[in-house]
């Protein structure tokens, strides 16, 4: 049986914190090629080994006498905690700072079998190996030396957890407005799409109904040249058999006929050259220029999220390059990329 006390208890937290954060940050540097600060908060800790390694030195307490039941023990509640853990955090800040989806045994990305099976060889590392070291370093610590510790290192991760959720929900509404902003403008791409398509069609009727009024026109003056080409034989042969009362009308009607048709031909002309785009019925092109400002305005909105990215969020995205979203995935990618760039461009500075 353990027989530690509250602080001793809290010294093993902040040991085992920093023995995870020490695990993973390598496990992930190693992966990524690069020096990875793992974890959600700033100093070099990590909560979730923290309180599995307590909680896996709790259940495994009835089951000291078998390491087949200590190995279980240390599975089912690592594995319960990671969930929980998981779970909890990705309904309060919309994001999974781990995602064991790629793995092929695995429950909502939250956990997977590869995962718990190390829990289990852990929790009998611990027990059996770790905390023996780590138990002996604790009891040699003068308790008024402990205790002072224990509240200095309190301290510290009170404060950054608070500073950590705070970056974390800064974060969340960060992602919710970009994915928010895309939306309205697919939504402008979609209204602008479809005005074009009207005004597409609207050009087709407005071509085909020209081209219909020209061709009437140039049938109805066909016809009148044909008229007037028949009157002028009349009009010539009148003149020939000396009919002149004849002729005079044939003349006057002749010249009345070819008056008209010029006037009707000049409106018409005038008319189709005179009618414009923007007036033909039903295209709503007054909607375009606001539609079009408010595209700018949406577009200037979502540049200030990706090119202001401040160095909070930028080294929260940081140290989970793994991190995923259901509902704003694109938008953290897109995040990330630009943390991931902001970094080598410090760096070559």
């Amino acid at each position: 049986m353990y027989t530690y006390t509250w602080y001793q208890w809290l010294s093993f937290f902040y040991i085992y914190c920093f023995v995870g954060w020490i695990f993973e940050s390598s496990y992930v540097s190693a992966k990524e090629g690069r020096l990875v600060n793992r974890g959600f908060l700033r100093l070099p800790l990590l909560p979730l080994y923290g309180t599995g390694a307590v909680m896996m030195l709790w259940v495994s307490l009835p089951f000291q006498d078998s390491l087949v039941l200590v190995y279980l023990s240390g599975f089912v509640a690592a594995t319960a905690l990671e969930y929980v853990t998981g779970w909890t955090m990705e309904r309060l800040f919309k994001v999974k700072y781990w995602d064991y989806s790629d793995k092929k045994i695995q429950l909502n990305g939250y956990i997977c079998l590869s995962s718990s099976i190390a829990w289990g060889f852990l929790t009998i590392f611990l027990t059996e190996v770790l905390h023996r070291a780590v138990s002996e370093l604790i009891f040699s610590i003068p308790v008024s030396l402990l205790l002072a510790g224990d509240a200095v290192i309190s301290v510290l991760f009170v404060w950054d957890t608070i500073q950590s959720v705070r970056d974390a929900l800064d974060l969340r509404r960060a992602l919710e407005s970009m994915t928010r902003l895309k939306a309205e403008l697919d939504d402008v791409q979609v209204q602008m799409a479809l005005l074009k398509a009207e005004a597409i069609q609207r050009i087709s009727d407005y071509r085909d109904e020209t081209a219909g009024r020209m061709e009437s026109l140039r049938g109805e003056t066909a016809e009148r040249m044909e008229q007037l080409r028949e009157d002028a034989i009349q009009l010539m042969n009148g003149y020939r058999s000396g009919t002149t009362d004849l002729t005079e009308r044939w003349k006057a009607d002749a010249a009345r006929l070819l008056e008209q048709w010029m006037e009707d031909t000049s409106a018409t002309l005038s008319e189709l050259k005179n009618e414009r785009l923007p007036r033909l019925p039903g295209l709503r092109l007054e909607t375009l220029t606001p539609l079009l400002d408010h595209g700018k305005e949406l577009l200037e909105k979502r540049r200030s999220f990706t090119e202001h990215l401040n160095r909070n969020r930028r080294n929260l995205l940081l140290r989970n390059p793994h991190a995923g979203s259901r509902r704003f995935d694109s938008a953290l990618k897109e995040l990330y990329s630009i943390a991931e760039k902001q970094r080598k461009q410090q760096k070559k500075h």
